[in-house]
């Protein structure tokens, strides 16, 4: 089941609108996929009638959504937590009970992360309290999550937050319940912290509850090694390329989720700031290229 998501027409995490979400939602169909991401809140209707009929007439599937939380503060894990119950009813009334909420760390709680993304050093990471308040607030929202809506939550490694290399990938997922909250696995965001996608998706396959697909260019880090870049910084200037034309060896991914029997969603990610090219025509080439290797 392969699906596509907002960020890949210029919505993404809050930074940017891109292209109305009527006209995402038909170009994300028409070029080939079976599912959709919600993206920000409020991007797409968040009445479940009207945001029903919007996907059900263009076949397409509720996988779940990204929902941002400050994981490193507990003051803000209670609103936190609000809005993830408010993301879960809308997913579990429109995409069902296989939809998941996708906990992304807030970007805003880690400046210097922002600034290094891809080159984090162990120093950057967080103290054994800072570990305690990260973990008790993710698995505090993906209990309370379980329990009014019975949907699962996954955390999402992602470039400028917490938890962006192997090693904090691993460390979260020692210091959390398998049973309560496991991994959206992304193969982008996992090379860019300097893990080798292939070894993690066979490493963390239990966790695995979502996997996304995007590919990671190598030549874009350097230059930000050499000129200082930001996170947004390497967004702009394609760290994450269309699918075949980075780093990632998909080919190896699917093998290994083949072998592990994974059964859910893929969902495309091609990360892009709004006018950064085609995306319709972005999302077909990936579509394309998924084919060429027998999805």
């Amino acid at each position: 089941r392969l699906g596509n998501a907002p960020c890949s027409w210029g919505t993404i995490e809050n930074t940017g609108r891109g292209v109305p979400y009527a006209r995402m939602l038909t170009e994300l169909a028409d070029t080939g996929y079976a599912g959709t991401e919600l993206g920000d809140w409020g991007y797409m209707p968040t009445d479940p009638e009207r945001l029903r009929e919007e996907l059900s007439r263009r076949g397409l599937a509720l996988v779940g959504s990204w929902v941002t939380v400050r994981l490193s503060e507990r003051a803000f894990h209670r609103a936190g937590l609000e809005n993830a119950l408010r993301v879960a009813r809308l997913l579990r009334e429109v995409g069902g009970e296989k939809a998941v909420v996708n906990l992304g760390d807030d970007h805003g709680g880690a400046h210097h992360r922002f600034e290094r993304a891809g080159r984090i050093r162990p120093e950057d990471g967080l103290d054994e309290d800072g570990w305690r308040v990260f973990t008790q607030g993710a698995q505090a929202i993906a209990r309370a999550v379980r329990d009014e809506t019975g949907l699962r939550t996954t955390l999402h490694p992602h470039g400028a937050t917490w938890v962006e290399t192997p090693r904090e990938v691993r460390a979260f997922l020692n210091r959390t319940d398998p049973e309560t909250i496991g991994l959206c696995f992304d193969t982008g965001h996992y090379a860019l912290g300097g893990g080798d996608p292939v070894r993690g998706v066979r490493e963390h396959a239990e966790r695995i509850w979502l996997m996304h697909f995007k590919d990671f260019d190598p030549r874009v880090l350097q230059d930000a090694e050499e000129k200082g870049w930001t996170y947004r910084d390497m967004i702009g200037a394609g760290v994450f390329s269309e699918l075949g034309r980075g780093s990632v060896d998909f080919p190896g991914v699917l093998a290994a989720l083949g072998d592990l029997g994974y059964e859910g969603w893929i969902v495309v990610e091609q990360d892009v700031l709004p006018g950064l090219g085609d995306p319709k025509a972005s999302a077909g080439r990936n579509r394309e290229y998924l084919r060429g290797i027998g999805v």
